[in-house]
């Protein structure tokens, strides 16, 4: 049983190491960094000039869709990589046909939601 894990020994050390060194950074700051307040130093920061607005302005759900569907296609992309590397493989393993029509299954799901969310008008800025 130890066989099995030791690979992952050195991967666990880096893990610990690297959690450790971070805790350090972040407590050793808080205990010996300065600590001068001032009423210059709380004052919101944009870009060297006076904060145009409050940061609690709304924003619109359409934006928040855009970017849900941006990170929807964008895992398609990632799932589509992984896929092509592996196709060439169970082609000649003989179950090429059957990867491929899932894929094609995947593709053809994401493509109606996009028409979908097309025709509902998600997509338009205005």
């Amino acid at each position: 049983m130890d066989q099995i894990y030791s690979p992952y020994v050195p991967l666990l050390v880096m893990i610990l190491l690297a959690s450790g060194i971070a805790v350090a950074v972040v407590v050793l700051n808080g205990l010996i960094g300065p600590k001068r307040p001032n009423k210059n130093k709380q004052i919101p920061f944009e870009c060297g000039n006076e904060p145009a607005e409050t940061g609690r302005r709304r924003f619109d759900v359409k934006f928040y869709m855009v970017a849900l569907f941006f990170i929807i296609f964008d895992v398609e992309v990632l799932f589509l990589f992984p896929w092509a590397v592996l196709y060439k493989s169970q082609l000649a393993a003989g179950n090429g046909a059957l990867f491929l029509t899932e894929m094609v299954v995947f593709l053809g799901l994401l493509s109606l939601g996009l028409v979908y969310i097309w025709k509902r008008g998600a997509l338009k800025w205005e």
